[in-house]
């Protein structure tokens, strides 16, 4: 009787150890020490239970499930007029740049750590972000609040 508890627990623990798995995609972006835009790699650690991002440039940050209060999700969009459009405006290329409009995919992660709240955004591929909401309620079991255009998911 004692072997066969032994084995059946010993079975349910390399199952598990099975089924714990890591999504990770590669084609999200951070923001930088100065603000800037940095290509990141964002990891869904069922081994560690955390939501893992490690930017190409930077120290990489490690937010673990039970830390996490909530997701949300936002769609932006914005002509894309700057010192640069305008200036080739006068060429013609920068007046078809100043009439189309930048599309980007927003993940706020609202967690807590030592009691303090805290918050870290990232922005998501248009290829990718539909399998990264998913990927949130696989992994942490939250869904992602939907913010602005709801339209888009």
């Amino acid at each position: 009787m004692k072997t066969t508890i032994s084995v059946l627990l010993i079975i349910l623990l390399c199952a598990t150890t099975l089924f714990a798995q890591e999504t990770s995609f590669g084609r999200v972006e951070v923001p930088d020490a100065k603000g800037r835009q940095v290509k990141a790699v964002l990891t869904f650690s069922d081994d560690h239970k955390a939501v893992e991002v490690q930017p190409t440039k930077g120290a990489s940050i490690s937010i673990p499930y039970g830390e996490i209060d909530k997701f949300s999700y936002e769609y932006t969009k914005k002509h894309r007029i700057n010192e640069e459009s305008i200036f080739s405006a006068a060429v013609g290329v920068g007046a078809i740049v100043m009439l189309t409009k930048s599309k980007s995919h927003w993940l706020q992660i609202d967690y807590h750590k030592d009691e303090v709240p805290r918050n870290f955004v990232l922005r998501m591929d248009k290829h990718d972000y539909l399998r990264i909401l998913d990927a949130v309620k696989t992994h942490t079991g939250k869904d992602a609040e939907i913010l602005g255009n709801a339209d888009k998911r």
